[in-house]
Formats: structure tokens, C-alpha cells, sequence
């Protein structure tokens, strides 16, 4: 069974697109639609065994995949990093910025250590690859980048480091999208909402139990998102349908952010989900 994709085949052929944090959860499911579309994808992440076993999937399923291992807050294993895949590939279409990670702590028990390591993981480190894969690359050939970031507007309780460095992302995608349109490069993020995502396995049992299983509820759609549902934005902000969209965020949340505390959001079972990735696993925390 293939990816099945609402793109149409090959939209990508002849691209090479790297997506960071490819190992797992939506960066993973990413890499096998742009690959299944035609791209050549180049899987990267801390754990090798990890981006090693996706590249593998890739491949069975037909699909052209490569993959590097190292640390995105390292700014010395960035920039060779990219210089070896243009050295390998030519050049970089597009770049999924999708690498982060978080825990859930509130702000006055957070540590400067544990600060530190969030905004790294996920404003810092994006940042680096954006930057080398621009100044490497796509500033001379253009091409389009897109952002993680997450549902944390209004604010982001218990998780404030993630929070805070999800809005620089947002930010610095707005700027990226003034600087760099020059040279025709496209500056996009994604900002999901809670997704059933292996990501959710991560955290310590106690919340995955207590609040994991209520998450669904808080949206108006009453449901969490597919890794799907967040990979076919991605795809579209990557993609020659997007052309004259720069500097935008796409919100992937169900509608959780519109802010309707005061308005019951009734049960329901109204939305159909969007089951497009043929590999997906439930997460364990969602029982």
C-alpha cells in the first residue's frame, strides 16, 4: 500500500528536499510524501539507527532517500553537514525545518540548563540550518523552506520554553521571508496543534496518562490531528502551488487556537480524519 498522497505523482521529481528530525512522528511521515512524490529526501537527526530505519521504508516503498546524522544546535556539524549533501545531491529545493523537542514543566521549576536546550532544539538550531542551507545554496538557486513551530498562541502553559521559542520561529520565518525573497527563496511555517504523534511517547508517564487522552476534547473538531494532516501543508507550502506565499503560518490545530473558552464545544464525531500515511503507528500514550 503507498503513501496516498492529494498531491499529484511526481510533483517533486528532480528535487532534493531535506527534513530535519526525520526519524520519527511528522518529520518521518514528511520524508515518505515528498518522497513518494518523487523527491529525493535526505532524512536527518541525532540517531543514525533511527534515520537509517526510514530510509529503509523509503526505499521499499520505492522511494529515493539518503540520511545524515548530527546535532542541529551544533553550528560546525551544520555547516559541513549541508556542504556534504550539496556535494552529494548538487542542491537543496527545499528544507523542512522540523527538528525540536520539548517537556512539559512549568516556568518557575525550569532550570537555565533546561531553558537553554529547548530554545536550542527548537528556535537556535532551526535557525543554523535555515541559515546554511541559504547561504550555501539557495541563495544563488532560491528554493522554499518551511518551519515548525506549534499551537502556542495565547500562550503555551507548562511548557514556556517551547512556547517562547516557537514564536521567535514564527518571527524569525517573517523575517527570513523579507531577507531572502530576494533570491527567491519562500519562508513558510506550520504551527500544529496536538497531533497523534510517537512524539507523544516521550513523555513521563504520568502526563501521558493524566493529560495526553484529554487533549482530543479541546478542539472544536474534538479530535487530535494525523501526522498526514500536518505533512500535506508542508508539502503544499513546499510545493509550485504556493509560489506567491511567503512569510505565512498555516495553523494545523483543529481550530484550538481561536480562543472559544466561553462558547461549550459539544461531542462529536463530525471530522473525518485525513489517513493518508500508509506507516503511521498510533502513539502507545493514546492507548
Amino acid at each position: 500500500m503507498p503513501y496516498r498522497s492529494v498531491f499529484r505523482a511526481g510533483l517533486f521529481a528532480g528535487q532534493t528536499i531535506v527534513v530535519t528530525g526525520g526519524g520519527s512522528g511528522i518529520g518521518r511521515c514528511t520524508a515518505h510524501e515528498l518522497a513518494a512524490l518523487g523527491a529525493t529526501v535526505i532524512v536527518t537527526g541525532r540517531k543514525a539507527d533511527k534515520l537509517d530505519a526510514v530510509v529503509a521504508e523509503i526505499r521499499e516503498d520505492g522511494g529515493t532517500a539518503a540520511s545524515h546524522a548530527f546535532d542541529i544546535r551544533d553550528e560546525e556539524a551544520v555547516k559541513t553537514t549541508v556542504k556534504q549533501i550539496l556535494a552529494e545531491h548538487g542542491r537543496i529545493h527545499g528544507l523542512v525545518n522540523n527538528a525540536g523537542g520539548q517537556f512539559p514543566m512549568p516556568l518557575a521549576m525550569i532550570s537555565k540548563k533546561g531553558w537553554e536546550a529547548v530554545v536550542a532544539n527548537n528556535l537556535t538550531g532551526g535557525f543554523l540550518v535555515a541559515r546554511e542551507v541559504y547561504t550555501q545554496c539557495m541563495k544563488k538557486h532560491g528554493g522554499a523552506i518551511v518551519n515548525m513551530i506549534a499551537d502556542m498562541w495565547g500562550g503555551m502553559p507548562g511548557m514556556g520554553h517551547s512556547g517562547a521559542a516557537r514564536a521567535g520561529m514564527l518571527n524569525f520565518t517573517e523575517t527570513a521571508a523579507i531577507e531572502w525573497g530576494v533570491s527567491g527563496v519562500r519562508v513558510n511555517a506550520v504551527a500544529p496543534g496536538y497531533v497523534a504523534s510517537s512524539g507523544m511517547d516521550h513523555y513521563d508517564p504520568n502526563f501521558a496518562r493524566e493529560v495526553i487522552p484529554r487533549l482530543a476534547g479541546l478542539a472544536p473538531l474534538k479530535r487530535m490531528a494525523e501526522e498526514a494532516e500536518v505533512s500535506s501543508a508542508i508539502v503544499w507550502l513546499l510545493s509550485e502551488g504556493a509560489a506567491f506565499v511567503t512569510g505565512t503560518c498555516i495553523k494545523i490545530d483543529g481550530g484550538s487556537s481561536l480562543g472559544a473558552k466561553a462558547f461549550p464545544l459539544l461531542d462529536h464525531q463530525n471530522s473525518t480524519p485525513y489517513q493518508g500515511f500508509h506507516r503511521a503507528v498510533k502513539p502507545k500514550a493514546l492507548g
